[in-house]
């Protein structure tokens, strides 16, 4: 499965109007959730991710997980040096308590990213966590701020 999602992935990178787009490099704080608690860097219409990822099965119980992955972005909306767009990420996850502690995780994510003001964006999407005999959708929001490089516009 793994060498069939990085033909793909390499496949819509050289494909997308996101790689005219989104140009240039951006380092980011994940402040909440999504993708996780930690560090984003992207470099056209990918970036990788890693950090803490937190999330309610059920209610009041919160499993923690240690999360690194990979986006890609595409079909910017504005006009801005930076836009807002469409994301698709699939995720590593190692979980760390519950009934996930010490077990693997599989977790693709889609969503929307709006570039609120300056290095400010927020973003919401849908995902999966899946690991050995358990499956769960859940919504998952998310808070960070951005630095571009020069030759990402800002």
């Amino acid at each position: 499965m793994k060498p069939a999602f990085f033909v793909l992935l390499l496949l819509l990178t050289s494909t997308l109007p996101a790689q005219t787009l989104l140009r240039g490099r951006e380092f980011s704080i994940n402040g909440f959730r999504n993708p996780s608690i930690g560090l984003e860097y992207r470099e056209g219409p990918v970036s990788l991710h890693g950090g803490l990822y937190l999330t309610n099965f059920v209610s009041g119980q919160t499993t923690r997980f240690v999360k690194a992955g990979v986006t890609l972005w595409f079909l910017p909306v504005g006009k801005k040096p930076n836009p807002s767009s469409f994301y698709l990420q699939m995720s590593y996850l190692r979980g760390l308590n519950r009934a996930y502690a010490n077990e693997n995780a599989f977790s693709p994510d889609l969503g929307f990213r709006w570039m609120v003001w300056k290095g400010l964006n927020l973003r919401v999407g849908v995902v999966g966590v899946f690991g050995r005999d358990k499956a769960s959708i859940l919504w998952t929001p998310g808070i960070s701020w951005s630095f571009f490089s020069k030759s990402g516009g800002r």
